[in-house]
């Protein structure tokens, strides 16, 4: 946690319509040796407010919370949660989501593909598929209402001895290789102390997607 500044987190009260849902994944990287991702829930992005004056935010919330309720694209729902104390590492507005209310549903729920929309895989699924780099300028536009998209909380080993670690955030797409919006971006950089940086050019991808095919 060192050199990560910790901000006052407090309860807030929010409401709006849904208008993607994401996993939300947590990676940990270590040069080019190592790109793990943890699956712990779901990213909501809402279009309505909040008690704080956002007009559109993302919420975390588990994957319990998504079972149970069964949200959709086009849902509008309510809710509390809770600021987000470390903004670096953190991608969501707000956390610890609760009292989860559907004031909505969406009764007319498309199906689509190339961007995939319908009802969301459970989060083993995304740990199956793996994952592939994404780029964010794609992930904000054609991707960003498909379900097999994601913005991950990306932790860097930057020193072991010291157990020092950097954050940022990166966008990763678990859909089929055959999907005609995809793009990869340009390669990521992966720093550690006194080296200079690695690069994740795309090798980890095919490592991390090789028990599927192009259309899988």
């Amino acid at each position: 946690m060192r050199g990560i500044k910790e901000n006052r987190s407090q309860k807030i009260k929010w409401h709006g319509k849904i208008l993607t849902i994401q996993p939300r994944t947590r990676v940990w990287r270590y040069l080019t040796d190592n790109r793990t991702h943890y699956h712990i829930g779901y990213n909501l992005l809402i279009k309505g407010a909040s008690d704080e004056g956002k007009t559109e935010f993302w919420v975390a919330i588990s994957e319990k919370q998504q079972q149970k309720a069964g949200f959709q694209i086009g849902d509008t729902i309510a809710g509390s949660g809770w600021t987000k104390k470390y903004p670096e590492r953190e991608f969501a507005d707000y956390y610890r989501a609760g009292a989860l209310t559907i004031m909505d549903c969406e009764h007319d729920l498309k199906q689509t593909v190339e961007p995939w929309t319908g009802p969301i895989p459970e989060l083993q699924i995304y740990e199956e598929r793996g994952a592939r780099m994404l780029s964010k300028s794609t992930w904000q536009g054609k991707c960003l209402t498909c379900y097999w998209a994601a913005m991950a909380n990306v932790e860097i080993q930057w020193d072991f001895d010291r157990d020092i670690k950097k954050y940022r955030f990166e966008n990763y797409c678990y859909g089929p290789k055959s999907c005609r919006y995809y793009k990869m971006g340009r390669g990521r950089s992966v720093p550690y102390k006194n080296r200079g940086s690695a690069i994740d050019d795309g090798y980890l991808d095919e490592l991390c997607t090789e028990g599927r095919d192009d259309d899988d």
